[in-house]
């Protein structure tokens, strides 16, 4: 879970989750990242007694992106999720997420699947379909949503993906789903329950096709990813207790 400036939700962001996994699993861990916050969000973090709870923290804000690479890097299960600390996804269907790992490689909430349940302003839902569009035009990305904060992976299969990963910031998820695709793993989308009311900045979308505009570059034009794929995926070899 990255989180960043989320003083006045962690907590219950971090007992929502553990709620949810505790009645999946008996062995499961939580891994915060705090991203650089100044509003005291790593103070509450350090507080938490929960025995589940892992917290990473650094003073300077890298972005969502940085956080989730450095926090899936201290993983140690058999499968991994991604989870947005504001409480904006309500993970219901944990389960589903889990016994889909059990056949595929990632399993990644989708908005646009049929049966997902999503709240969001007009514009933000306009903006998010056009992006996807333009994702999959762009890199080739074999999922109809990158952007929704609910994403699991095999383990195995994650470790091969993430040093190949650069982007910082706002398009790490489509940087994860094109690498994903480009190995060929099998991707499985899955509904979810979402509140999305914040919009987007203009330039948050500025930052989010620039990143897209690199992600391409080095995929259809550097042919980076492609180079690298065998060599890069060596360079990180976790010891995972299963």
């Amino acid at each position: 879970m990255p989180a960043y400036n989320e003083a006045s939700c962690i907590g219950r962001s971090v007992a929502e989750v553990n709620k949810r996994f505790e009645a999946v699993c008996q062995d499961y861990e939580i891994i915060v990242v705090d991203d650089g916050s100044k509003d005291g969000t790593r103070g509450i973090l350090e507080g938490l007694s929960d025995k589940n709870l892992k917290m990473v923290g650094y003073d300077t804000n890298q972005g969502k992106g940085h956080a989730l690479k450095l926090g899936l890097y201290r993983a140690t299960g058999q499968f991994a999720f991604l989870i947005d600390s504001d409480s904006e996804i309500h993970p219901k269907e944990l389960l589903s997420y889990v016994e889909a790992l059990e056949s595929a490689d990632f399993v990644i909430g989708s908005k646009r699947h049929p049966l997902s349940t999503v709240r969001t302003p007009a514009m933000r839902m306009f903006l998010s379909l056009g992006f996807n569009v333009l994702e999959r035009l762009l890199t080739g990305m074999r999922a109809t949503d990158s952007q929704a904060g609910l994403k699991a992976a095999r383990s195995e299969a994650l470790y091969k993906v993430l040093p190949l990963l650069s982007v910082k910031r706002y398009a790490f998820d489509a940087e994860l789903l094109a690498v994903a695709s480009l190995f060929d793993f099998k991707i499985v989308e899955l509904p979810v329950n979402i509140d999305l009311r914040a919009t987007f900045s203009a330039r948050q979308v500025f930052r989010m096709l620039i990143d897209l505009l690199g992600i391409a570059y080095r995929l259809r034009i550097r042919r980076w990813y492609q180079r690298n794929k065998l060599s890069m995926a060596k360079t990180y070899s976790p010891i995972i207790p299963w």
